[in-house]
């Protein structure tokens, strides 16, 4: 005995079903409609909410946010552009850097990003007692309607406090002090460290195998000293070299490494 194939029956129905119906009631999907989502957290996890501590770069630092459509791909680049809004949004627009966005042709989304300059703040204590907010949207325009509920804004939680790391001057052997490789301490010194290395609140450990440990956030002294310093002189240097003035920490004192 020969079954039919479970596609071919669905094929015969679906052919019913449309011969059925009156040219009246055909319907057709709109290719044209695309609305916009916005979101913050990763690819799949999605967030209206995130947080950006300006303390953690000493000039510009970002937020990663994530734009996907609901239609069809286009064969052209579609632009889109944000706004911000809110409570504290004042007080913190000359430090926000937007750009003009593009899903390029045949794609469907993309990650972008909305930048922080701390060195703009009118005061560089700003949210250091309070934390402050604010949010995106798109700007409107002719190519994306708004995205669906919960996608179409994110909103920003604004911090600007950093301590000095616990074990800066003093550590527990087997771990090293980080002063023993990066010098005096400064809030200055240790946002760049940030900007530059990408780590925070790291730990030095004298019987450490591999260079960095991502799980524990411990470095190798080997790694410590023969790249993680390094890379900070070097940047430095280009910092130096780019800038008006060299790189002073809180007290008016050069950065050094």
């Amino acid at each position: 005995m020969k079954y039919l194939n479970i596609r071919n029956i669905l094929a015969v129905v679906a052919l019913l079903l449309v011969s059925s119906c009156s040219k009246e009631e055909v319907s057709h999907f709109d290719t044209s409609y695309c609305s916009l989502n916005l979101w913050v957290g990763t690819e799949v996890a999605v967030y209206e909410t995130t947080t950006y501590n300006y303390s953690y770069s000493y000039e510009e630092g970002s937020v990663t946010f994530y734009a996907q459509i609901s239609g069809m791909p286009a064969d052209h680049d579609r632009t889109f552009r944000l706004e911000a809004f809110g409570e504290d949004y004042d007080k913190v627009a000359n430090t926000i850097r937007m750009e003009d966005y593009v899903i390029p042709a045949g794609e469907i989304g993309g990650t972008f990003k909305v930048y922080f300059n701390s060195q703009k703040l009118s005061d560089p204590d700003m949210f250091s007692d309070n934390d402050g907010q604010v949010s995106f949207r798109m700007v409107s325009n002719d190519i994306f309607s708004i995205g669906t509920e919960n996608r179409q804004e994110f909103t920003v939680v604004l911090k600007n406090y950093l301590a000095k790391p616990d074990n800066w001057d003093t550590a527990n052997f087997p771990k090293m002090p980080l002063s023993r490789y990066f010098g005096t301490y400064s809030k200055v010194k240790y946002q760049f460290m940030i900007e530059v290395l990408g780590l925070i609140d790291f730990e030095i450990n004298n019987n450490a195998q591999t260079g960095y440990d991502e799980a524990t956030n411990t470095v190798s002294i080997i790694y410590a000293e023969s790249y993680l310093k390094q890379k900070l002189q070097s940047a430095l240097n280009d910092y130096n070299a780019t800038h008006d003035t060299p790189l002073t920490d809180e007290f008016g004192a050069l950065v050094t490494f």
